[in-house]
């Protein structure tokens, strides 16, 4: 007998939505600092599995520099490794997150944000 693997799937994703949307609601990114926004989308990018070339993590070390020209370190949450779909959505909801905190950002604090989210937005093109 042979198992359909889309119920396998299903878990997984629903995993994956409730983990993005408890990431990046508005109540966080109204009452989150762009140090917590940032340190969480370090935090979340940790998490995924996929490599995506260097990419994402060259897009880490762009937020710990954008972090320190905050005045503040990675708090080194996000030890888990993903599965590969869920490490998409991780990477998405790191971007979104650091998108968050830009609109609080400035000078090199920015241009760092700015490149993490270009790295990402590489990595996500990777298959």
């Amino acid at each position: 007998m042979r198992i359909n693997p889309t119920l396998f799937r299903l878990p997984l994703l629903f995993a994956v939505a409730l983990l993005i949307f408890s990431l990046v609601t508005p109540a966080h990114a109204q009452t989150g600092n762009s140090v917590t926004l940032l340190d969480d989308a370090y935090a979340t990018l940790a998490q995924a599995k996929h490599d995506y070339k260097g990419h994402r993590v060259k897009a880490m070390k762009q937020i710990e520099l954008a972090l320190g020209e905050k005045g503040a370190k990675v708090s080194g949450k996000g030890k888990a490794h993903e599965p590969q779909g869920a490490s998409d959505a991780q990477l998405r909801a790191a971007q979104a997150l650091i998108q968050q905190a830009v609109p609080q950002l400035s000078g090199k604090a920015l241009k760092h944000a700015d490149a993490a989210i270009s790295q990402i937005s590489t990595a996500l093109s990777i298959r």
